[in-house]
């Protein structure tokens, strides 16, 4: 099992020293969340809280996340980096390649794609793209992302995107994984197409129905090979309780380790040193 560290609404200047210190400690992955405005009024209302209200509170920050983590690809040698999650029919193709593959040559091919469909119509409006058949778009959207990273030259023609013989170079050193992230069948089945999956807070109980279904759609396909199931699970704390996810097919968990030491509002002394702790109880004797 791997261990992967959320760092969203995180004040930037405590990144580098977390990325450097996960690094070290032998943590897989820095995930790095993406929006690119908080807008104050919205007629979109938030779809993963009971009451509608959103997570965060205004003015917690949002990193631009391939800036992010070309900027923490250059402190650390190992670890590699993630999006939770790129709201991908929000941008447009090419733009999207060009950084996605940028960041990937800066650490080395440390980068993965993690994607959703974005649930906030108002921002996309504000940035020019439709919110209508993003599903649909954001499916031709990844053909061509894969297409444009092959290096060359290269044509694309299909629904939404008419694209002449061109090429885009540099490309990226290494084949960049996509994850997909999401809780409906839509996003699950779209995963299963890829590289691997992002959940959003569960339980252990959950996770192993969800994994389940994946395991079928791709198994439906006949799709084998490597997968990722990244989740953040809401009832682990032992190692008892880790090793089951692992069991029932969990590949990676997605965590703040401080917050099992001390809560959220802590100093970067402290979730520096909750991460260390986290790695000595919980991580050493899975991997022993």
């Amino acid at each position: 099992m791997k261990f992967s560290i959320a760092t969203a609404w995180i004040d930037p200047s405590e990144l580098p020293a977390i990325a450097r210190e996960a690094d070290r400690l032998g943590y897989d992955s820095i995930a790095v969340s993406d929006h690119v405005v908080n807008i104050e009024e919205l007629r979109t209302p938030y779809p993963y809280s009971a009451d509608g209200e959103r997570r965060w509170k205004s003015f917690d920050p949002w990193v631009d996340p391939m800036v992010a983590i070309g900027a923490l690809g250059a402190v650390t040698e190992r670890i590699r980096f993630f999006t939770n999650v790129y709201v991908l029919p929000m941008r447009d193709p090419f733009t999207t390649a060009k950084t996605v593959a940028t960041a990937s040559i800066f650490t080395g091919g440390r980068v993965s794609l993690g994607i959703g469909m974005g649930w906030c119509e108002d921002e996309f409006d504000l940035i020019g793209q439709q919110f209508r058949r993003r599903g649909a778009r954001s499916d031709e959207m990844l053909e061509l992302l894969a297409t444009l990273w092959q290096g060359g030259w290269v044509e694309h023609h299909g629904e939404f995107y008419d694209v002449p013989r061109l090429e885009m170079t540099p490309p990226p050193p290494a084949p960049i994984p996509i994850l997909v992230g999401g809780m409906s069948d839509a996003a699950l089945r779209r995963a299963a197409r890829h590289n691997g999956w992002i959940s959003d807070l569960i339980s252990t109980d959950d996770a192993a129905g969800y994994i389940a279904r994946i395991d079928a759609m791709r198994e439906e396909t006949d799709r084998h090979g490597d997968f990722d199931m990244v989740v953040s699970l809401s009832d682990a704390v032992t190692v008892d309780q880790f090793r089951r996810a692992e069991e029932v097919g969990v590949t990676n968990v997605l965590t703040m380790p401080w917050v099992y030491y001390g809560g959220f509002d802590l100093s970067l002394a402290q979730k520096l040193e909750g991460m260390g702790r986290f790695a000595e109880e919980i991580m050493a004797p899975l991997t022993s």
